[in-house]
């Protein structure tokens, strides 16, 4: 039986890598970490898989007076989501979603770099792509993931996450091919709830972790 809270975001990943071990998957599947937090989790699941790790970089846009409440998110390519009923219902101005997501944007471009050091561009047609982030509240950067990895023409994509909102799992369950999560709770609060260790994670961990040997 599952026992919650996880104790930190390496633990959630090897339980989330045994469920995912219950099912089999293409010798060229690869396994994509949303920084930051979303990568260590992703480092045990490709661990227990066998497949390569690599990173998507998304970014939350928060409300400008509320930055931890997702009103939609960017990822690589310019992919763009906006909540727009969130939007509408906090007032949100046009031009200050625009000045987040500018903001937003330099951030991905900077985090692109650093993380990648030189590696080229996914290469991800005709492949299983294996979407994995620590966990899933209004879920609007795993639905920027999907949208950008849907757009390299995978063979699949799966979303697998240790923990979401009843919410977020019912919509990716519709936008992704496959989506795996541990537990799904209604009201859910902040993903940091769910984790006794919830420590940010470091631009030097994440690059740690993309360097290690996972097959």
């Amino acid at each position: 039986m599952l026992q919650l809270p996880f104790r930190d975001r390496a633990e959630a990943g090897r339980l989330l890598g045994a469920r995912l071990a219950e099912s089999s998957f293409p010798k060229d599947a690869i396994v994509l970490g949303l920084p930051r937090g979303g990568v260590p989790v992703a480092s045990e699941v490709a661990q227990t898989l066998g497949l390569p790790l690599d990173v998507i970089v998304v970014r939350k846009l928060g409300v400008p007076w509320q930055p931890e409440l997702a009103m939609g998110a960017i990822a690589s390519g310019g992919v763009l989501v906006l909540d727009q009923s969130l939007i509408r219902m906090e007032g949100i101005s046009q031009e200050d979603v625009e000045a987040v997501a500018a903001r937003e944007e330099q951030e991905a471009e900077r985090r692109e770099q650093l993380y990648r050091e030189g590696r080229p561009a996914l290469e991800l047609q005709n492949r299983t792509v294996i979407l994995v982030d620590d966990g899933l509240a209004t879920g609007s950067t795993m639905r920027a993931a999907v949208k950008c990895v849907k757009g390299l023409h995978p063979s699949a994509v799966i979303v697998a996450v240790p923990v979401a909102s009843r919410q977020a799992s019912e919509y990716l369950r519709h936008v992704a091919d496959e989506c795996v999560c541990m537990a799904v709770h209604e009201p859910f609060g902040s993903v940091g709830e769910w984790y006794r260790d919830f420590r940010q994670t470091s631009d030097a961990e994440v690059r740690d972790l993309l360097r290690r040997p996972t097959c």
